[in-house]
């Protein structure tokens, strides 16, 4: 399928707030490998935006262009309304990061480490102790404020990070597949912290993961492969746009229930494993006029495009093949890990 960028925003239409990401025309080269080759992109303020794509796509690259950490070869980008190459630093003061890979210190305690944090961005000493106290309380780590790290189990120590990445008041938060080895509980958990900060901070969270629950979780999701965006909307558009709903019917004859569907209402059908499937654009809206044909249903139940056949249709691999060819987690994922990525 070709790649089509889809929904790309002007900005903040309506709001009269700028952008918490901007990028035009961003590309990256590393020798004779262009790794990211021309990215447009408006993330508006308070938005939870998905950046979703393969490994070798060009996520990491651009998350790190955004973060100050590689320069661009050509294009722009702004963050908080800072431009990424002129004012690193004002952009380093805006952003909260946390990466997939912990970096807190496991010999310090979890206040230690934060005061760290504080003296690394010059945070004035009144405001370090009350801040400290708001973010331990906000991710519910305020009874072992004075525990050393190792001690902490791997979701303890991602919602320190988190805190962590919060303490200096960012305007802008990137989350770099932050529940990766996470147990089930724990990231449901990290995900409760993550909408409570959002409704408490108004802070805009930048998401690359390779879950599809947490990525149906995004306002909007951006799908990049090999250094282009392919496609930007909603969850719900982007299924839309892949495909039909799918009326999975049991009939009597299934034979007859096929040619009069056909014949009737004009529809496309397909046989999967034996049963009569009906590709409808609204499947629910669809299953009431199988009756009105007089049809003697015995089943029916209806299924929407996922995100997985978005990631099908924008990348030519489903994620889970994608997920276990670089033998990643047996869940269906949305995009690889980072491991090796660019």
């Amino acid at each position: 399928m070709t790649l089509t960028a889809l929904g790309t925003p002007s900005g903040e239409a309506g709001t009269g707030r700028p952008p918490a990401v901007e990028v035009s025309g961003l590309v990256k080269t590393f020798g004779d490998v262009e790794a990211v080759r021309g990215i447009d992109l408006s993330v508006r303020a308070g938005e939870l935006f998905g950046f979703l794509g393969p490994n070798g796509a060009g996520k990491s690259t651009t998350i790190q262009i955004l973060c100050t950490l590689l320069r661009p070869t050509a294009g722009a980008a702004r963050v908080a309304g800072f431009d990424v190459v002129r004012d690193r630093t004002e952009v380093r003061r805006h952003i909260g990061l946390v990466f997939q890979e912990t970096t807190l210190d496991a010999h310090l305690t979890a206040e230690q480490n934060l005061r760290f944090h504080a003296d690394i961005y010059g945070m004035p000493k009144a405001e370090v102790g009350p801040r400290i106290d708001a973010v331990l309380e906000m991710v519910g780590l305020t009874d072992r404020r004075r525990s050393l790290v190792r001690t902490f189990s791997g979701g303890m120590k991602r919602r320190l990070e988190i805190a962590r990445g919060l303490l200096h008041s960012p305007r802008v938060l990137f989350l770099d597949e932050p529940t990766i080895g996470l147990d089930p509980e724990s990231r449901a958990g990290l995900w409760g912290y993550v909408d409570r900060l959002r409704a408490e901070e108004d802070i805009t969270v930048f998401l690359t993961t390779h879950y599809m629950d947490e990525a149906e979780r995004c306002d909007r999701i951006a799908i990049v492969d090999s250094g282009r965006i392919g496609a930007l909307d909603t969850p719900s558009a982007l299924k839309a746009s892949v495909g039909a709903d799918r009326v999975r019917v049991r009939t009597a004859d299934d034979d007859a229930a096929e040619a009069l569907v056909r014949e009737r209402l004009g529809v496309e059908t397909a046989r999967e494993d034996g049963v009569l499937v009906v590709l409808a654009p609204d499947g629910e809206r669809f299953v009431p006029r199988l009756f009105e044909l007089g049809l003697t249903v015995r089943s029916v139940s209806v299924s929407r495009p996922t995100l997985d056949d978005v990631f099908l249709a924008y990348t030519g691999a489903r994620m889970s093949e994608r997920q276990a060819a670089a033998g990643g987690p047996a869940r269906s994922p949305v995009a690889g890990p980072a491991g090796g990525r660019r």
